[in-house]
């Protein structure tokens, strides 16, 4: 990725800072909600240029941006933002000050979107591989958390996983008191039960009262990337036949090449991609996981992917990060269960070491279990199927076949956390000696 703010020989800092803003539950409870038309309320009425502003205190530039039917993606020099209408997820790498853009982004809601309050925010990143790189309120967390505390007396931070080891940094809010009775945030519906006939063809269609609300992230870090991974995101030796002097048609093509454009149904995704000189790499994808996407402010049927490498030898670094609820026990319809979503992306970076986190909603976890299991438990279960039991040979997207990374990996920490609204599954795990 972009290394314009580090020496040309110097290493790059890949693991990022995620910023994720929700002024409101969902879409519906924004002003206007009931005039506005094609998605265009909230945040989205936001121009490029405003946006371009902002991300320039943050120290990064948009290289590109996909209109969706629930969100707009722009690909940055440093990783991702995500523009809904009742929410912003700024995701940046490197030596960027991410924090920084926060006040700005709060005056942007409320000058151009008429939102004056937050609903929820969350701030979260790996530990820093480069500490002392970094500037500003990142240069410690306890800077990071007392620049946050700053804006929202009453916000919590969490450190889990080993300190001296892999850990994920958190900082959340909760919702007001006034609010404190309604759903999660996005809210998108997921159903309980394999899907029944005449459902939308993509298999995570809504079904009445079956339906369950959830918000849910899951999180691939992952550093000691295998030479072969590795050599696929250098442009200087790369075997794609379209010339890397075109960033975007030869990152569509790499995309396309190792099985990322295959992470998901190729039908149901909307991939921008980007090639980095001398190497690197980044992509965001928007999924139309649900037919009537767009359809109803009050349910989610698009998602986002965004993917983002650093090859280079020594610090080597790839992170994966997707919303699309997915099903902790089976496929539904080329939807991938987790399992299958971290075998494929596993077997493309062949990580010597990786995190997982999911993030999910939890209000009614009493209802959203699964073959008797939490729906946390359940996703342990699944990090635990896709890495550490040996099955041979798996399938990329691509449709061929490769050798699977999976099997090769022992786990080194599990833990399970419960927020105020929200559980995290976290886990950790290395190749085996």
């Amino acid at each position: 990725m972009s290394q314009e703010q580090d020496t040309p020989s110097g290493p790059f800092e890949g693991p990022e800072k995620l910023l994720e803003i929700w002024f409101a539950p969902s879409p519906a409870d924004l002003p206007g909600a009931t005039s506005a038309t094609d998605g265009k309320l909230g945040l989205r009425k936001v121009s490029r240029q405003i946006w371009e502003d902002m991300l320039d205190i943050v120290k990064c530039k948009v290289l590109s941006v996909v209109e969706g039917s629930e969100m707009d993606a722009y690909l940055l020099s440093e990783s991702s933002l995500f523009v809904s209408p009742h929410r912003l997820i700024l995701k940046t790498c490197g030596t960027t000050l991410n924090l920084l853009g926060l006040p700005r982004i709060l005056e942007i809601a409320k000058e151009y979107a008429s939102l004056d309050s937050v609903y929820r925010c969350f701030y979260s990143r790996k530990a820093f591989m480069f500490p002392e790189k970094q500037q500003g309120p990142h240069r410690d967390w306890n800077a990071e958390v007392q620049f946050l505390d700053n804006i929202f007396p009453g916000g919590a931070a969490y450190t889990i996983g080993k300190v001296n080891g892999d850990h994920w940094l958190l900082y959340i809010t909760s919702p007001g008191d006034e609010l404190s009775g309604g759903t999660a945030p996005s809210s998108p519906t997921f159903p309980r039960n394999p899907p029944a006939q005449g459902e939308g063809t993509n298999g995570v269609e809504t079904n009445g009262s079956d339906d369950i609300k959830i918000d849910y992230t899951i999180e691939i870090l992952m550093t000691n990337l295998s030479s072969a991974a590795r050599s696929l995101f250098d442009t200087s030796t790369s075997s794609i036949d379209v010339p890397a002097s075109d960033p975007t048609a030869h990152a569509i093509a790499l995309s396309s090449s190792c099985g990322i454009s295959d992470i998901f149904p190729r039908s149901l995704t909307t991939l921008d991609a980007y090639s980095f000189s001398p190497c690197g790499y980044s992509s965001n994808a928007l999924i139309r996981w649900r037919d009537d996407a767009g359809g109803d402010l009050t349910k989610n049927g698009e998602g986002y992917y965004t993917i983002h490498v650093t090859p280079e030898e020594g610090w080597s670094y790839a992170s994966f990060e997707c919303n699309v609820p997915l099903s902790a026990v089976s496929e539904r319809k080329g939807i991938p269960d987790l399992k299958t979503l971290i075998l494929r992306v596993v077997d493309i970076f062949q990580p010597g070491r990786l995190t997982l986190t999911l993030f999910i909603s939890s209000e009614e976890n009493a209802s959203a279990e699964e073959a008797g299991e939490s729906a946390v438990e359940a996703a342990q279960r699944a990090f635990r199927a896709a890495l550490t039991v040996p099955r041979g040979v798996a399938e990329n997207g691509a449709g061929s076949s490769r050798t699977s990374f999976n099997g090769l990996y022992k786990r080194t920490d599990k833990i399970n956390y419960e927020f105020g609204g929200y559980d995290l599954a976290f886990a950790s795990f290395e190749l085996r000696s």
